[in-house]
Order: structure tokens, then sequence, then C-alpha cells
């Protein structure tokens, strides 16, 4: 199931440049009749400063910067709806999670910061909050591709498995989907540190001739179906909420040629999901013309000298709602066309430079503070 998910969740053919897809959100928004000047933009981006740059021309085309509606990976912070709907006339709201990409090597979850934040401009994890979830994952999952074997005993083909994994009453780590792999509990082998089992007639057919001739790990034929997880997190905090939405579909995600993208791809969906119903039922939007979108943040690794990464928009699915409360739903090839139908020209655009320079020719304002 989750394959389909992620099968349907285009990435090239829809992505578009940030310094596109910002004006082409602006012009959608007054194509269904917000007004310029009254239409407050909010960002649930993840705290990373690579993804400043889209902050940055979000305010350009907007004309202000955005409200801040986003925790780390990702995750909107729904409690924030009423205090969002106070600051204009019309709402926009955009999630966002974000992954890196290195266009040389090809990689996502990469990310090569090319001024002073690292030293030796090397690459570093991207999206932070992700990849730091995913490494917990990843040594469990590596752990069990090394200490269940396939081995053959007579005539007989059987899996070998680690007493550890075995263990049921574990409150945390990956569990095995036992039937998947053995043909019953009945052990045929003791060792000192695992159990010997037969193989199942599922796992035969799965690994076929590449059946080992002698005791192998079962390394990467280790597969999804094959192993669930249980980790505890504090669904209070936001690495939790981010667990919350990734832990069921893990093992598609690390086992994933690219497990970042993967989990931004889900995360992406998951949230969507929950904050489109949220807005639904949020009152105080109500009286105003709603836009939510989610997608993806590319963040392609800046060459040495460019400030800012160029970033790509990849669009996964809107909400549209009017003053009523009525509203509907784009799909991702729907809302990638609807954008792409706006023009990139924004006359009301502003200058960010000449806006601060301005600033900076006001007269002082001195701060009175009566005392007591």
């Amino acid at each position: 199931m989750t394959k389909n998910i992620i099968r349907s969740f285009k990435i090239d053919e829809v992505a578009m440049r940030y310094s596109d897809f910002a004006p082409r959100l602006f012009n959608y928004c007054l194509s269904l009749g917000m007004e310029p000047h009254g239409i407050i933009p909010s960002r649930a981006f993840c705290s990373d400063e690579n993804q400043g740059y889209p902050i940055i021309l979000i305010a350009k085309h907007f004309g202000t910067f955005p409200f801040n509606h986003g925790r780390v990976g990702g995750i909107v912070a729904t409690d924030r709806h009423g205090p969002h709907s106070h600051h204009g006339k019309d709402v926009i709201l955009i999630q966002a999670s974000h992954v890196g990409y290195d266009p040389e090597s090809k990689k996502f979850g990469v990310y090569r910061r090319c001024r002073l934040q690292t030293e030796e401009h090397d690459f570093s994890s991207d999206c932070g909050a992700i990849c730091g979830l995913l490494s917990w994952y990843k040594e469990e999952y590596d752990f069990a591709c090394q200490q269940i074997s396939l081995n053959r005993d007579g005539d007989k083909k059987t899996v070998i498995i680690d007493n550890q994994l075995l263990k049921q009453d574990r409150e945390e780590g990956l569990f095995l989907n036992i039937e998947q792999l053995v043909s019953s509990h009945e052990v045929i082998d003791s060792y000192s540190t695992a159990k010997s089992f037969i193989a199942s007639d599922q796992l035969v057919n799965k690994i076929g001739e590449k059946w080992p001739d002698k005791k192998t790990t079962i390394g990467k034929q280790l597969i999804p179906g094959l192993f669930y997880f249980k980790h505890k997190t504090d669904n209070l905090v936001a690495s939790g909420l981010l667990n919350r939405n990734l832990i069921k579909t893990m093992p598609e995600i690390i086992c994933s040629s690219f497990p970042a993208l993967t989990a931004a791809q889900i995360n992406t969906q998951v949230e969507f999901d929950r904050t489109f119903r949220t807005i639904v039922k949020e009152k105080a939007y109500r009286g105003k013309k709603v836009v939510f979108i989610s997608g993806i943040h590319i963040d392609i690794s800046p060459h040495e000298g460019q400030l800012f990464p160029l970033t790509k928009f990849v669009p996964w699915a809107a909400y549209i709602q009017n003053e009523q409360g009525e509203g509907y739903t784009l799909e991702q090839q729907e809302l990638y066309t609807a954008l792409n139908e706006q023009s990139t020209v924004n006359p009301y655009k502003i200058d960010l430079t000449e806006a601060i320079h301005q600033m900076e020719s006001e007269p002082g304002v001195a701060l009175h503070v009566d005392a007591d």
C-alpha cells in the first residue's frame, strides 16, 4: 500500500523553482478573489536555516513576512489557526517538509553548506529532524540484517534468528512478523545467542534461487512485510509527532533508495490529511478565503560563493475554502496545473532592499517607559 502512495507522489515532473512558485501562488490566490494587500501568508516549515530562502520569497511576493505555523520536520502547529486568522482579511498556509539534494551524486537527504556553517563545507544531513529520527531505525534495521541468517540443514532451508529479535515483550525496537519467516515455532537448533527454525514457504518463495548454500546473513533481503517497529517518543514534542507520522511506514522508508525523501513525502501526505481536517472545523477561518497547500522543499546544495540553495517546490495537494466554510481539494496534478497556468510576473511584489533602506533612513524612535 505504501509503495502505491509513494508512486503517486511525483517529484521531478511537477517541481518548480521557488522563484517561480512564489509569484504563481500569489497570482493563484488573486484568481480566487483574494485582494493583493489583504492576504496574510503562513508557513509550516522546518527550523533549518536553509528554509529562510523560501520565507524571503514569500515575503517579497505577498508583501509581508509569513506567520509561523510550523515545528521541526514540517509539522503544522494546528493550535495556531486562530491567531493566524486574526492577521489578515484572507489567509494562506503553506506546509512543506524538506529534503536536501546533491546534483553531482544525485543523492537525496544530504546538503552542502557553503558558507561558515561548516568549516570544511562538507555535506550534512537535511532535513536534520527527519534524518535524526531515521538514524535510530536504521541502526535497528542494520542490526537485524546482520543477526538473521539463512542456512540449509540437509534439504531443509532454515532461518537463524538472534534471541533478542525473538523477544516480543520488548518496549521498543525492530520486531519480526515471525509467521512470515518461519514455518512453525519449533526450534530445530539452539545456539549461544540465536535459534534456528524451518523457513516459511513465503520466505522461501521471496528469496527464490538466491537462497544460499551455507550460512549467510539475510542482509537487504529483510524487506518490508517481514518486520515492523516500536519506538517510544513524547507526542507532546515535534520529534514525537514526526515519529507518529512515520512509524507505521518506517519499514518502507528504511528500505527505500532515499529514506529521507520517502520520509518527507509520507510526512507531507500525513500532515496535509491531518491539517485539512482541522481547517474545515476551524471557526476562526469562517468569513475568510483560505488556501492550504502542502508540498516538499528540495534544497539543492549551493555552489561555492552562492548564498542560498536553489530551492524547488514539489506541490502535493491543496485545500481551497470560501468565506462560508465550503471547500474543495486539488490533487497533485490538478494543483500543479493550476499553479503552472499562473504568471510568474507579480506587479505587487516588494523590493526588500529598498524597504530595508527606507527603514534605515527613518528617524529614531525613543522608547519611553514610565516609572510607577
